[in-house]
């Protein structure tokens, strides 16, 4: 049997890094000795856990099964000390959130004073970053929690639904394209697109998107930068499609830097959810500020059904 948790942790980490020296990392320890406490668990429990090749290690049925039960007993471990901390009074401390310009350009600042004025003891710490960067944060503790594009779950990540919104076309405010209404990428004559780059994952759901509806646009720039993009369209004549809620602003009357017209024929749908790690219980500031950012999206995003 296991020693400690310590060992869990140990394993745990390999098996999600598919490294011992990335899991050394992630848990502050060397490799050697992650490499050791691995092969003495192993000798215990008189089974081998672990492939061993030149460049990954890989779990074997028996470390497969092993993974499962030993994520369940961190997070037990971490509910437990939870529940006793949660006898010590007000919510207090430091949470670590993840959040991709999609959430930072509306959502964030009412949800953050929200929370802060119901909870002025807990200081929040924001990384803005794309899906590709703030999961490996996750997964390896740097972070309570990020909203990130739906897919297929990453070993190691508890995933849950956080929001549906539409994408939108987002073009300058003279381009002629209806404002507020659908429009079918197969109608907007030879499109310049801005687009993320291909690590990003709503790139892949927009290429799938054009190839499966004849849509060929003229050119296309990558750009993984979000200021840089809203000028591109802004200024330079060029298209982008970004999530509805990120543009619901757009909605309102008065004066407008933006047209933004919902895909149409057919639309595109956009999943987004919150992604904690699986060995750890998210602590109750984090779990609190999480409602409140949910709670805002939806609101914001509720904006598209009044327009």
């Amino acid at each position: 049997m296991p020693q400690s948790f310590r060992d869990l942790r140990l394993f745990v980490a390999a098996c999600e890094e598919r490294s011992f020296t990335a899991a050394a990392q992630r848990e502050h320890a060397t490799q050697s000795g992650v490499s050791q406490h691995i092969r003495k668990l192993e000798d215990r429990l008189g089974v081998q856990l672990f492939l061993r090749g030149s460049s990954a290690v890989v779990p074997t049925p028996a470390g497969e099964d092993f993974y499962q039960h030993a994520v369940a007993l961190l997070r037990i471990r971490d509910e437990a000390v939870r529940a006793a901390q949660a006898h010590a009074g007000p919510m207090q401390g430091e949470i670590r959130v993840g959040l991709m310009p999609t959430m930072t350009r509306l959502c964030l600042a009412p949800s953050l004073a929200r929370f802060m004025a119901a909870h002025a003891n807990v200081t929040v710490r924001i990384t803005e970053a794309y899906s590709a960067a703030l999961t490996p944060m996750v997964r390896g503790g740097e972070l309570d929690f990020a909203v990130v594009p739906g897919g297929p779950p990453p070993a190691g990540l508890r995933v849950n639904q956080f929001l549906r919104t539409s994408e939108v076309l987002v073009s300058a405010a003279a381009s002629g394209l209806p404002h507020l209404s659908p429009v079918s990428l197969r109608d907007v004559p030879a499109p310049r697109l801005v687009l993320p780059g291909p690590g990003n994952t709503r790139r892949q759901t927009i290429e799938a998107y054009m190839t499966t509806n004849g849509i060929r646009p003229a050119r296309v720039i990558e750009l993984d930068a979000m200021l840089g993009t809203l000028d591109m369209v802004a200024s330079q004549g060029w298209c982008t499609i970004l999530p509805g809620v990120m543009m619901a602003d757009g909605v309102e009357a008065g004066q407008r830097r933006f047209t933004v017209s919902p895909l149409g024929d057919p639309p595109l749908r956009l999943d987004l959810v919150a992604i904690e790690a699986a060995r750890r219980k998210l602590p109750p500031e984090a779990a609190a500020f999480l409602a409140v950012l949910r709670e805002e999206a939806a609101r914001i995003n509720g904006r598209w059904d009044a327009a």
